[in-house]
């Protein structure tokens, strides 16, 4: 099973999606994935679960989401009460920060939430309307596509962004994953791979340290994860060396044993299967901007 890369038009110079009070089901979301764009989701109505990173989180009304780009992320709608959200994906090239005199930064939450590894906001009931405020007219500029209704969706986004920096992030408490998704041994185990996935550990190793067999490991954690941990271990690698690729004046050889690749050429064929393109193409398009 290959990784799930979610691939937007990158060719369109108005490089945001918007997915307006969408109830989700088991059967039409994606498993695991992880996409370039940044994204936004904010819950209506219904639970359900988000697993982002490493961590699970419970969905519930009021809840708002941040997930940076390149951040493996999978909703796990309830049965029962399903949730129903509004997405925004955008590219964060699209969001024009003029120099003004300060270090204020429209794309800051999403960074805090990537340093904090905290992803999710809740919100208060007037934070809430003033969200779902916003979201409706982003909706209605999408519905209506009057002239100039791409500058009004993007400074609605912008409105949003600084919202949710100011108010909701300013005001938010400190949140801890559900301790109630998953067995223990699981919620361990995802911490453990996030601190050791450039080195040599496998099914064996890790269903060894989960005490657990091999064959109840992979069971579980497909089930919770929706990616087999070949799969997954193959990703957060990839991602982890995309990171390098641009933010290291390293070789790319260097980076491939730095990730845990054992060859080269294995690691140029992993990195072209799961990104696209090869690495030395990755790290031109990311120092171009």
């Amino acid at each position: 099973m290959d990784p799930i890369r979610k691939i937007f038009d990158m060719k369109d110079a108005f490089s945001l999606s918007f997915a307006y009070k969408n109830t989700k089901s088991s059967q039409s979301e994606l498993p695991d994935h992880f996409h370039e764009w940044y994204e936004i989701v904010y819950v209506y109505r219904g639970s359900g679960t988000f697993f982002i990173d490493h961590t699970f989180y419970d969905m519930k009304q009021g809840d708002l989401f941040l997930i940076p780009g390149n951040t493996i992320h999978r909703t796990t709608p309830d049965k029962e009460a399903p949730v129903t959200s509004t997405a925004i994906y955008f590219s964060p090239n699209i969001i024009q920060e003029p120099q003004l005199g300060d270090d204020f930064s429209y794309l800051h939450s999403f960074e805090q939430a990537a340093t904090s590894r905290n992803y999710k906001l809740e919100t208060r009931l007037s934070q809430s309307q003033h969200v779902d405020h916003l979201l409706e007219s982003i909706h209605q500029e999408f519905q209506h596509a009057g002239p100039g209704h791409r500058q009004a969706i993007l400074l609605q986004l912008l409105q949003l962004l600084l919202f949710i920096q100011r108010d909701v992030q300013a005001d938010a408490r400190s949140l801890t994953a559900d301790a109630l998704v998953g067995p223990l041994w699981m919620r361990e185990i995802l911490l453990y791979i996030d601190q050791h996935f450039c080195e040599d550990i496998g099914l064996q190793t890790l269903s060894k340290q989960a005490s657990v067999t091999p064959a109840h490991f992979s069971r579980v954690f497909k089930q919770l994860i929706g990616m087999n941990i070949t799969t997954y271990l193959l990703t957060k690698r990839i991602i982890r060396a995309k990171q390098l690729l641009h933010e290291s004046d390293a070789n790319v050889s260097t980076i491939a044993e730095w990730c845990g690749f054992e060859s080269l050429p294995h690691f140029h064929a992993m990195f072209k299967r799961v990104l696209g393109m090869t690495p030395a193409a990755s790290r031109k398009s990311l120092r171009s901007f």
